[in-house]
């Protein structure tokens, strides 16, 4: 049967993020006919106002600092400067290209991709508002899509503190950022987890005065507790003003053409007042259960998400979850996991169930973070006897050829099995390093393996190796 000639599917996917996109095309090559509905451009959040756009800016501000730092290396640069236009216009054109690559994915594949608002009515039922041939939303009338089985994907968006209002020009969010092609001479963001983190280092590299305030004791709080200490203090020598335990009132921000000024102060101690041009703020998103039909099936929302399964199946037989709309890893890669998932499971694979401590996380502030598995204090906490292998970038050559040395790789084993329960690295491309330790903690590695297999000289995957060594005291260089 031909693509578009119908409206009966084997599958329909409702939300063309990283997690819808990756579920259509598993569930095409898989042999299932397939659409794939989204109202904007597919991609989703994470490609038009997420992971490709901030990377591209993170990219610029990381290369600016190096060429800042360039008579370190005996290269003489002239005056240097920052164009914000001229990023802008360049992470646009990666948007762009992506986008255009996975439409032609979609062709490949045999994807129908609906353009429009889709709404459950029941759980194997959507009802989509169809875009205008130019896009405008609604100006294409309707389209009823029957299905055997449905997956949301509708992700989520930012969310603000009670009391809070971004306006977009002084409170301001990360999408807001990704709008603008100018540069505020001082900021305030408010939330130090991965995105707060990432923009106050792309802002401090671009010469911006920024103040970091976090609710909790540490920043990247879901992170191992050394992790954060580290951060902290690279973050400091690099003049950036971190609060930890951060207290202030929401509702008494004052927004106004002078900036924005608050009073805020660490738990326990007297506050004063903080001014800047602008405020970021970076608390975190919420799922978008709202408006997408979930009413009428039997699907669970609790705690703001839809409660699935390991296998990402909702109450209702025959309609599937995934994404940031269930909650836990708010990650891109863990999205598209997910919707390989319920794929497999709808063609009665079979395969196993999500495991969330397996997925790797990874942050690109300057040091980067990435982290896979459990941390020291999780591990304390649930009981688990463990040893702890370190090894810092400091003992590192390439780390040290490259001039990017804060931070460390660490390795966590069980005290009895030696398996490796988690693996966390701060530093330069760890984001890139942590994909080892994802696949020893697929194949159930233990450090002595981790450490037992060559990894070459000079690069940084080498302070992998000597972390997991550090576990029995092997450590060779430190």
């Amino acid at each position: 049967m031909a693509v578009g000639s119908s409206n009966s599917f084997d599958l329909v996917v409702l939300g063309g993020g990283t997690g819808g996109y990756t579920a259509a095309f598993r569930a095409a090559q898989m042999g299932l006919r397939t659409a794939l509905v989204e109202e904007a451009r597919i991609g989703g959040t994470c490609l038009h106002w997420g992971c490709i756009p901030t990377k591209a800016m993170l990219e610029s501000a990381d290369l600016y600092a190096r060429v800042r730092d360039a008579a370190t290396y005996g290269l003489q640069v002239g005056e240097t400067g920052v164009d914000m236009g001229v990023i802008a216009r360049r992470r646009t054109q990666i948007v762009d290209r992506l986008t255009k690559g996975l439409m032609s994915l979609v062709k490949k594949n045999q994807v129908e991709f609906v353009h429009g608002r889709g709404v459950l009515e029941g759980a194997t039922r959507v009802r989509v508002t169809l875009a205008g041939e130019d896009g405008t939303p609604g100006a294409g009338g309707e389209r009823l899509l029957d299905a055997t089985d449905v997956i949301l994907a509708t992700g989520s968006r930012v969310k603000s503190l009670p009391g809070l209002v971004p306006d977009g020009k002084r409170i301001i969010t990360s999408d807001d950022v990704l709008r603008s092609e100018t540069l505020p001479a001082s900021l305030i963001v408010v939330g130090a987890g991965a995105v707060g983190v990432e923009f106050a280092s792309f802002y401090r590299d671009m010469g911006v005065e920024v103040t970091l305030l976090e609710y909790l004791p540490s920043v990247v709080p879901l992170e191992d507790a050394e992790v954060g200490r580290v951060l902290e203090r690279a973050f400091r020598r690099r003049g950036i003003t971190v609060m930890t335990s951060a207290r202030f009132d929401p509702a008494a921000v004052i927004a106004d053409e002078d900036g924005v000024r608050l009073t805020a102060g660490p738990e326990g101690r007297e506050p004063h007042e903080l001014r800047a041009e602008q405020m970021l703020v970076a608390t975190g998103r919420a799922a978008n259960v709202e408006g997408i039909g979930l009413e009428t099936t039997r699907a669970l929302v609790e705690r703001g998400v839809v409660r699935v399964d390991g296998r990402m199946r909702t109450a209702d037989p025959h309609l599937y979850a995934i994404g940031d709309l269930v909650g836990g890893l708010l990650l891109a890669h863990v999205a598209a996991h997910e919707g390989i998932t319920a794929v497999e499971t709808i063609c009665g694979l079979e395969p196993d169930p999500i495991d969330y401590a397996a997925m790797p996380r990874a942050t690109y502030c300057r040091p980067q973070i990435a982290s896979i598995g459990w941390s020291e204090q999780e591990l304390q906490r649930d009981g688990v006897p463990y040893r702890v292998g370190s090894f810092p970038w400091t003992a590192n050559a390439k780390a040290l050829i490259g001039g990017e040395h804060d931070g460390f790789a660490k390795v966590l084993a069980h005290a009895e099995t030696d398996r490796v329960l988690g693996v966390h690295l701060v530093g330069p491309h760890v984001t890139d390093l942590i994909a080892e330790p994802s696949v020893g903690m697929l194949l159930e590695s233990t450090a002595w393996e981790l450490g037992a297999a060559v990894h070459p000289h000079p690069t940084l995957s080498e302070a992998l190796g000597e972390a997991a060594m550090a576990v029995a005291g092997r450590s060779i260089n430190f």
